[in-house]
């Protein structure tokens, strides 16, 4: 196995590359490509997948019914003696659930007329590029240095050697 940042070969199943440290104990699993899709095991009661993009009509009749069954219930406590202070209670999730389904139907809807709406590929127009002015000409009869060399700087001091220093015990350098 090659590192990806250093091409140096190790051993298969290291876990970091010998020569720059990197962490390669992930390269075998993505050598091998994607894992494979999950089968639809985590769907929920009704068949539906549980993260479903798309917005259901079912859905939204569920939470839409199910908030009118919290109402009913609701009303008949509040007339019974059983459920003298706690019958207004369940109006919350009663009105949550049914607000919640009618923003499902809407959210349906639209999801349904913005895939059927035909669609407008038009293609934008072509501005023409803006002209630039023209460079200046230039005098091709003077003459010009020659740009400076990159290592004309560094490596003249290659050959010769820096005198040793030697300082005393106050700090100071002889003179």
């Amino acid at each position: 196995m090659y590192c990806p940042v250093c091409a140096t070969q190790n051993l298969d199943g290291a876990s970091f590359c010998r020569s720059c440290g990197n962490n390669i104990s992930q390269i075998p699993s993505a050598l091998q490509g994607p894992p494979p899709a999950e089968d639809q095991a985590d769907s929920s009661w009704c068949g539906t997948p549980k993260n479903s993009k798309e917005p259901r009509l079912e859905n939204a009749f569920k939470n839409a019914f199910m908030g009118i069954a919290f109402l009913l219930v609701s009303i008949a406590l509040s007339y019974s003696g059983m459920g003298r202070g706690w019958w207004f209670w369940m109006l919350i999730p009663a009105f949550s659930m049914m607000g919640t389904g009618v923003a499902q139907y809407i959210r349906v809807k639209e999801y349904e007329k913005r895939m059927l709406a035909p669609r407008n590929f038009a293609q934008p127009s072509m501005q023409p590029a803006a002209r630039r002015p023209a460079f200046a000409t230039r005098n091709t009869g003077e003459l010009v240095s020659p740009p400076p060399s990159i290592t004309e700087g560094t490596t003249r001091h290659l050959g010769a050697e820096v005198p040793t220093r030697h300082f005393d015990v106050t700090g100071e350098a002889p003179k």
